[in-house]
C-alpha cells in the first residue's frame, strides 16, 4: 500500500510539473532514490527530497544562464 501511494504520489509529481521543472525533478529523483536505497531502504524518502534539491538546481543554473545572456546584451565584448 506505501508503495502504491509513493507511486501515485511520483506520477503527480511529474504530470503536474512542466518540462523544465520535470528535468530537474526527475533527474534528482532518480539520484536520490539510489541514495536512499543504499541508506537504509529509503528510496522513496529520498527520491522526495532529490527531486526537491534537483528543482531547486535547475532552477538555479537557469536563473545564471538568464543572468549571464542579460550582461552579454547590455555590454557586447
Amino acid at each position: 500500500m506505501r508503495h502504491l501511494m509513493a507511486a501515485l504520489f511520483a506520477a503527480g509529481l511529474v504530470a503536474s510539473s512542466s518540462s523544465a521543472q520535470a528535468v530537474g525533478c526527475l533527474s534528482g529523483a532518480a539520484a536520490g532514490a539510489v541514495a536512499g536505497h543504499y541508506a537504509g531502504h529509503h528510496a522513496v524518502l529520498g527520491a522526495i527530497a532529490g527531486c526537491a534539491a534537483g528543482h531547486h538546481l535547475h532552477k538555479v543554473q537557469q536563473q545564471k544562464k538568464l543572468e549571464e545572456q542579460q550582461q552579454q546584451t547590455i555590454a557586447p565584448q
